[in-house]
């Protein structure tokens, strides 16, 4: 498996959308790295993490052909991680597709509510957009892929969840938008016992030490020393952190050094990894 990062920004994106703080500044100076759209990520091309408003940017700028998507994960419903009337322009004379295929959402309940009255409006008969509600803790298969949602430290009305990604042998965590994990996750990773591959967590704050709803450096190097004492990681776990605020003050140039001090790459727009 690899994992592509398309966007690795929070929800006012880097620069922030009306924001005009030093660290943005610095981040518009600075260019290439420091620019941070809204978060999203693809597993081997074919397996999408979120659909946000920058989806069409990361389709022109990143090369997502999402003509070879079929199954998408959504992590909750916030705006910058669902802006479910582009599934629309899957429909109809929005596109001339070649293939017929499916494409499978899976979300929680707030999600799919949602998504649902975007589809029963715009879908095609032939290769449709379907939208299945998944609940913390159920498994199930996303083609090639063995998915499991876990219980995520975020809005609880939206009823967030973070993902396990399994493929012939190898699994991936994609941990954000989350907190320090639920205890019923921490419970749930120990009792299935899976050696992470690749773990990727949400620094959101970065240099503040945040550890609810979102978390900061401390808390990622607390989560990433817990998997490892747990037996869950190891010398060859790839840890990488993603989803940043301007807040956090760190540009990209800036944060890869203290980032590596706590064994830690940095997601950027456009960075792949194998898993």
């Amino acid at each position: 498996m690899e994992i592509k990062y398309l966007g690795t920004a929070a929800a006012e994106g880097w620069p922030g959308l009306f924001c005009s703080c030093d660290h943005c500044r610095r981040a518009r100076l600075a260019g290439g790295a420091s620019i941070r759209t809204r978060s999203q990520a693809i597993v081997d091309e074919s397996l999408l993490i979120d659909f946000p408003p920058d989806t069409y940017l990361h389709v022109l700028q990143q090369g997502l052909d999402l003509t070879r998507v079929t199954h998408c994960l959504i992590t909750h419903d916030h705006s910058d991680h669902l802006y479910a009337g582009d599934f629309a322009m899957r429909s109809g004379a929005f596109a001339h597709r070649q293939t017929q295929e499916e494409l499978t959402v899976f979300a929680t309940l707030p999600a799919c509510e949602k998504i649902w009255p975007v589809l029963s409006k715009h879908n095609d008969s032939e290769g449709p957009t379907v939208c299945c509600q998944i609940r913390p803790f159920e498994p199930f298969a996303a083609g090639r892929y063995q998915v499991v949602p876990l219980k995520a430290d975020h809005a609880q009305e939206s009823e967030p969840v973070i993902y396990l990604i399994s493929r012939e042998g190898r699994t991936l965590l994609y941990g954000n938008d989350t907190g320090w994990f639920p205890q019923e996750t921490w419970q749930y990773l120990k009792e299935e016992g899976h050696l992470l591959n690749l773990v990727s967590l949400d620094c959101t704050a970065l240099q503040l030490d945040w550890r609810r709803g979102h978390m900061g450096l401390a808390a990622c190097a607390e989560v990433r020393q817990k998997l490892i004492e747990m037996r869950l990681a190891d010398d060859q776990t790839h840890f990488v952190i993603n989803h940043f605020s301007h807040n956090g003050g760190l540009i990209h140039d800036e944060l890869v050094p203290v980032a590596a001090e706590l064994g830690f790459s940095v997601a950027y727009d456009g960075l792949t990894v194998p898993v």
